[in-house]
C-alpha cells in the first residue's frame, strides 16, 4: 500500500476504493484522486453544497449541473410560465447532456440528488462501455444544514421535492452504512455493497466537505503517488 504524499494543495491525495467514510474524521485529504476518464457523481440534499463543491473542483473536469439548464431555460421563458410547465424539456436536455458526457472520453463531475439509483446504474453502464469507472461522493450534512444552505442562496426547493430527495438520499445512506463493502471477485477490489455500480463511495459531512479542496484524474499508467483507502486497505 502506497504512502500518502503531497497533493495539489499541499495536503494528502487520496485514491478512494470501496466505502470511505470521512464524516467526523480528522484525517481528511486535500485531494481526491480518480482514474483518468472517471465519472464522479456528487450527491446530497438541495442546499447541501453540491454546486459549491463542484465549482471548486471544476478545473479538473467537465461539470454536468442541471441548475445550469434550469437557469438557462428560465431566462428565455415568459415570466408568467411556471417552471413545472417546461420542466420536462429541461430534464430531457439534462439527460442528453449526461448521455454525451458519459460517452465521452474525459472525466466528468455530475450534480445529483442521490435518490435515483437507476440513473447511477445507467451512468455506470454508459461509462463502462468506454472502460471508465463510476465513483460517488455523498454529502451527508443533515436536513437543518441543507435548509440553511437553501436560505443562504435565496432559493428553496419545493417542500414535496425536498422530501422526495430526502427519502432517496436516506435510502442510499442506509444501504451503504448497512452493507459496507464487499470484494468484487472479478477485479479484486472492494465495492460498496449498497451501491454496487460504483467503484467507490466517499461520505462527507459539513466539516470534511470544506477540507477537500480539489479532485484529480490520473492515468492508470502514471506512477502511483496516492494513498488508497477503503475497507481492504484498513484491514491490511
Amino acid at each position: 500500500m502506497a504512502d500518502g504524499c503531497a497533493g495539489a494543495h499541499g495536503g494528502v491525495a487520496l485514491r478512494p476504493r470501496g466505502l470511505v467514510d470521512l464524516r467526523g474524521s480528522g484525517d481528511v485529504p486535500a485531494t481526491l484522486s480518480y482514474p483518468a476518464g472517471a465519472v464522479v457523481v456528487v450527491s446530497g440534499l438541495p442546499g447541501s453544497g453540491k454546486s459549491t463543491l463542484l465549482r471548486r473542483w471544476s478545473r479538473a473536469a467537465s461539470v454536468v449541473d442541471p441548475r445550469v439548464l434550469h437557469v438557462a431555460y428560465e431566462a428565455v421563458m415568459p415570466a408568467c410560465l411556471p417552471y413545472a410547465v417546461y420542466r420536462p424539456w429541461v430534464r430531457w436536455a439534462h439527460f442528453r447532456w449526461l448521455r454525451k458526457a458519459a460517452r465521452g472520453g474525459g472525466p466528468v463531475l455530475v450534480h445529483d440528488c442521490g435518490g435515483r439509483p437507476w440513473m447511477r446504474r445507467w451512468l455506470a453502464r454508459s461509462a463502462g462501455r468506454q472502460g471508465r469507472e463510476l465513483h460517488l461522493v455523498v454529502l451527508d450534512v443533515g436536513v437543518t444544514e441543507a435548509l440553511a444552505g437553501q436560505e443562504a442562496r435565496g432559493r428553496r426547493a419545493p417542500r414535496r421535492a425536498f422530501a422526495r430527495h430526502h427519502r432517496g438520499l436516506d435510502r442510499l445512506l442506509r444501504g451503504v452504512s448497512r452493507h459496507g463493502a464487499v470484494v468484487d471477485a472479478r477485479v479484486g477490489i472492494p465495492t460498496p455493497d449498497g451501491v454496487s455500480e460504483a467503484a467507490s463511495v466517499v461520505l462527507l459531512d459539513r466539516g470534511s466537505r470544506e477540507r477537500v479542496a480539489s479532485v484529480e484524474f490520473v492515468p492508470a499508467s502514471a506512477p502511483s503517488r496516492t494513498h488508497v483507502r477503503g475497507p481492504s486497505a484498513e484491514a491490511a
